[in-house]
C-alpha cells in the first residue's frame, strides 16, 4: 500500500511540475485519487484548494507567471493567455493588467470577474507554452495589443520591447498587418515608422 501511495504522489508531482504546481480534480482522478482522497489531502494541508476543482502543491516554489496556469486550468484547457496578460508575462511594454486576458473559443460560456475574455480561434502557429501556461506567441501578442489599444505610446512600448528582445522583427509584424482592422493598421504603421527592423 505505501508503494501505491508513493507511486500516486510521484505521478501527481510529475503532472504538477508541468503546470507550475497546479492540477485539477479531474486530473487527480485520472491519476488515481478518489474525491474522498482529494478531500483528505486538502483537509490535511497536503494540497491547497485554489478554486473549485483546482488544487496546488503548497510547497511548490512561486514563479512570476504561476497564476496564468491556474486560469488555463480553470478554462479546462480551452483558453489561451493573450493580449495584456501575455505581454506582461513576456515582459513587453508598460502593461500591468489588473485582470487576466484570455482568448477563448466563440462558444466558451464560463466567466469570472477577474478575467477579460477575447473570443476567437487561434491557429496553432500563434500558440506556445510559457512556464506551463498556454499563451499566444510574441508575434500574436504584439498584434493583439496593436488591435486592442488606442494609446500609441503604450503600443510602441510593447512593439519596441518585442523587437529589442528579438521576439519579433518589424518585418514580421508588417507581414501580418493585413489581419488587423483598418484603424489598427494605421496605428501599427505609425508605431513601426519609429522602430528599427
Amino acid at each position: 500500500m505505501p508503494g501505491d501511495r508513493q507511486a500516486l504522489r510521484h505521478r501527481l508531482y510529475a503532472l504538477a511540475a508541468e503546470q507550475a504546481g497546479y492540477f485539477t480534480a479531474a486530473q487527480a482522478v485520472q491519476i488515481g485519487y478518489s474525491h474522498q482522497a482529494q478531500k483528505y489531502h486538502v483537509d490535511h494541508g497536503n494540497w491547497t484548494r485554489v478554486d473549485r476543482g483546482i488544487f496546488r502543491i503548497p510547497e511548490w516554489p512561486a514563479g512570476p507567471n504561476d497564476g496564468l496556469v491556474r486560469w488555463v486550468l480553470w478554462s479546462k484547457h480551452r483558453a489561451v493567455v493573450s493580449h495584456d496578460s501575455a505581454a506582461a508575462a513576456y515582459g513587453l511594454g508598460l502593461l500591468n493588467p489588473a485582470k487576466v486576458h484570455l482568448t477563448v473559443p466563440p462558444d466558451f460560456r464560463m466567466s469570472d470577474p477577474v478575467v477579460v475574455l477575447h473570443r476567437g480561434v487561434l491557429p496553432d502557429s500563434d500558440v506556445t507554452t510559457l512556464e506551463g501556461a498556454t499563451i499566444t506567441t510574441v508575434l500574436r501578442t504584439v498584434l493583439d495589443v496593436i488591435e486592442s489599444h488606442f494609446d500609441e505610446e503604450l503600443v510602441a512600448s510593447v512593439v519596441d520591447d518585442a523587437v529589442a528582445t528579438g521576439g519579433v522583427t518589424a518585418g514580421l509584424i508588417r507581414r501580418r498587418m493585413h489581419e488587423l482592422s483598418p484603424d489598427a493598421r494605421l496605428r501599427a504603421d505609425r508605431v513601426l515608422a519609429g522602430t528599427s527592423s
